[in-house]
């Protein structure tokens, strides 16, 4: 047998281990985003929005690495739940301004409790998740960089 058949074994592949990774997190955050009526994209929409807001939907794409066509339905459905406002930028009507309502600002308080609850899902501290976030950072960062 080849040594490189080994490589081409599923179970030895980064790629599936971290889209495997990524699907098992979305499960962990979803009973903790529910009480907040949040989905997991729409909670990194609102994060990037409680650090900063108002922002462009271009900006915030960017942020996020998605493309405008993929946020612009979430951003819609948070519009729609009162937690957030789109507009025309007054000095230039081509850019989509997000703003936070008083609803979305008033989230965060709750949300604050979702970083502990997921600490607690996991079995793991502040420093141990750190440590797993910053390890990705070739794969993270190469994603937010294009």
């Amino acid at each position: 047998m080849d040594p490189r058949d080994e490589m081409l074994k599923l179970d030895n592949q980064v790629c599936f281990a971290i889209v495997t990774a990524a699907r098992n997190i979305v499960s962990i955050y979803r009973p903790v985003l529910e009480p907040l009526g949040l989905t997991h994209p729409q909670y990194l929409v609102m994060l990037a929005l409680w650090e900063r807001a108002p922002r462009s939907l271009r900006d915030l794409a960017d942020e996020l690495a998605m493309e405008p066509a993929t946020l612009s339905p979430i951003v819609k459905r948070l519009e729609a739940q009162g937690r957030l406002t789109r507009g025309r930028r007054a000095g230039d009507e081509r850019v989509l301004d997000i703003e936070l309502t008083a609803a979305g600002a008033a989230l965060r308080t709750a949300a604050l409790e979702v970083p502990g609850q997921i600490m607690r899902s996991v079995g793991m501290d502040a420093t141990q998740l750190s440590a797993l976030r910053d390890g990705l950072g070739p794969f993270a960062g190469s994603m937010h960089d294009q």
